[in-house]
């Protein structure tokens, strides 16, 4: 038995105290693992690893951290830009076409503004609202709970403040998807790569009992490019992404002229995704 697998299975144990009101030494326990962890996984240094605690924003001028804007009113006016960012992000990643609903990979997705703003409930929409839909995707939190649960650190916050998932480590105990509160990650249930159409192979498979999720083309913009479902939306700025750290980034001027919103922002997540509405 691996050290990873060793190490989940104690942690899976201690984690039987919840049920008997120990909830609070497993979040102890849990937390300390993901600090552990961080120093040691692989391709991390030192920033990295402080990122990876998952402590909150870092403002730091010198420190990118990225996100995006979404502008829901462009989505309203141009419904194909939702299929076209949904489209160019699943080629990218090698994303599974199941043929069962129940078995659907997820990294962006359309959907109502009532699934999307529960907490902003309105009795009375407006028609474009009410009749269209708008993307969702993982927040990129800056104080993520999915990389405090995960016992092997298969998910991480690297240094841009990215979540990422390191397919390698995952052991599909699924505690990342039960503490995500925004329903951002999917399970293979099924082996994925007969599902896959026109694979792209710059871009790993996954197996079946792997999470996956939308990573922010971390592996794009790395070597300058923009995120997919970016590109693909074009010239409309329906989606914008940069660095928030950078006062004079064209996102940060986006969000200083517009009113946005973040998904649940109660739940001090703080998410790096912000929406025009």
């Amino acid at each position: 038995m691996d050290t990873n697998r060793r190490n989940f299975l104690k942690v899976a144990g201690i984690s039987t105290l919840a049920g008997l009101g120990g909830t609070a030494v497993v979040d102890r326990l849990v937390a300390g693992s993901s600090v552990a962890h961080a120093s040691t996984a692989a391709g991390e240094g030192a920033g990295h690893a402080e990122a990876a605690k998952g402590h909150g924003p870092v403002s730091d001028p010198s420190v990118n951290r990225y996100g995006m804007v979404i502008d829901v009113k462009k989505f309203q006016q141009d419904p194909s830009l939702g299929e076209k960012a949904v489209k160019a992000c699943h080629q990218v990643h090698n994303v599974p076409q199941f043929p069962d609903k129940k078995d659907e990979i997820k990294w962006i997705w359309m959907t109502n503004f009532e699934n999307a703003f529960p907490e902003n409930p309105n009795l009375y929409q407006d028609e474009a609202t009410e009749s269209h839909q708008l993307p969702i995707m993982c927040n990129h939190c800056d104080s993520p709970p999915c990389v405090r649960a995960c016992p092997t650190k298969a998910t991480f916050r690297n240094k841009d403040g990215v979540v990422i998932m390191d397919f390698h480590r995952c052991i599909g105990c699924r505690f990342c998807m039960a503490a995500c509160p925004y329903g951002s990650r999917s399970f293979n249930w099924r082996d994925p790569r007969p599902f896959v159409v026109n694979q792209n192979n710059n871009f790993p498979t996954r197996t079946r009992g792997v999470v996956e999720k939308c990573n922010f083309c971390a592996e794009r913009i790395g070597i300058g490019q923009q995120p997919a479902c970016v590109e693909a939306c074009g010239e409309s700025k329906a989606m914008v992404f940069g660095n928030l750290n950078d006062p004079n980034s064209e996102i940060r001027k986006i969000l200083k002229e517009n009113h946005t919103l973040q998904r649940n922002p109660s739940l001090g997540t703080l998410p790096s995704v912000f929406y025009i509405v």
